[in-house]
């Protein structure tokens, strides 16, 4: 073969929440045997989250490496900056062992900061905290429509720490939050060849619903009964699946309607996941079910092209 090998031309798995993209990266990382995996998910990140937000299990880290997870407690704010340099050491260390990283999530941000030259705002402490004194999330997104709806229109009006954190940089830097870096809409050449599983809408759907009846036999509510006496961070507080049980667990819902409101913002949440992928001309997207043969092939394919 003349073209780009594996190391020069790594891979990144994407796709929205519940298509199968750890379960496609171990498959692959276990055939080729040179593979280290970068979870790029920003719940992932939080230790003892594990159920819900499908982090990989002890037993899938003890066959292949995995990194960027369980790296701050719950209680604990972490920013894409943060990710980002935890990233960049984490990828050297895996070069510096002659091996080859695999990126796998569906956190866009968290992707571009790994794989582009992004530009990452300072924070603005004195901004934030008088932000965070309004208590009302979706008045807060209100005045980010108007200082930057290009922002405003990537996330939930519910969503409070995105929402916080770019009005943060907004009325902090004077800039919109969405001109940082080479721009969202800029889509410079990479070295990563990027994967993209797509799945027709009502089967992932029907995969979310799935995942969630499995993740509460999995012991998915007693872990958040554990996180409600710990006191997450508002981030964590936010994640799929784990606002709604924290509300049944606080007496405020039932466990039936939790598990439907939990289902419904999972389904929306995934829905702006692949807008936010199909936006980069850069991603090649694969029909699913996906074996780990095709992925391969497709992979190679791809990094014997020119990097864009």
């Amino acid at each position: 073969m003349t073209g780009s090998s594996e190391a020069d031309r790594p891979l990144a798995i994407l796709g929205a929440t519940a298509s199968g993209k750890s379960g496609l990266a171990l498959a692959l990382a276990k055939r080729l045997g040179n593979v280290e995996l970068v979870s790029i998910d920003s719940m992932q990140v939080y230790d003892g989250m594990n159920v819900g937000t499908a982090t990989p299990t002890l037993e899938e880290q003890a066959q292949i490496p995995h990194h960027l997870i369980n790296l701050v407690a719950p209680d604990e704010a972490f920013t894409v900056g943060e990710f980002q340099r935890h990233a960049r050491a984490a990828l050297a260390g895996i070069r510096s062992r002659g091996k080859v990283p695999v990126l796998v999530g569906g956190t866009g941000l968290y992707l571009r900061s790994v794989i582009d030259d992004l530009e990452l705002p300072p924070q603005f402490l004195e901004a934030r905290a008088a932000i965070e004194s309004e208590p009302d999330t979706e008045a807060l997104h209100a005045r980010l429509a108007a200082l930057d709806p290009v922002a405003a229109d990537r996330m939930e009006p519910t969503n409070r720490r995105r929402v916080v954190r770019a009005l943060e940089v907004c009325e902090g830097s004077g800039r919109a939050f969405s001109s940082f870096g080479p721009g969202m809409e800029v889509y410079p050449p990479t070295p990563y060849v990027q994967l993209a599983i797509r799945w027709e809408r009502t089967e992932l759907d029907r995969r979310i619903a799935e995942r969630y009846e499995q993740q509460m036999d999995a012991g998915f509510l007693n872990e958040v009964r554990w996180l409600n006496e710990v006191g997450p961070s508002r981030t964590a507080a936010q994640a799929l699946g784990y606002r709604e049980l924290l509300s049944h667990v606080r007496g405020e819902t039932s466990l039936e309607g939790a598990l439907n409101e939990a289902v419904r913002r999972t389904v929306r949440f995934a829905r702006r996941q692949e807008r936010w992928f199909r936006r980069d001309p850069r991603i090649t997207w694969i029909d699913a079910p996906v074996d780990v043969d095709s992925a391969i092939e497709i992979w190679t394919q791809v990094r014997e092209t020119p990097a864009s």
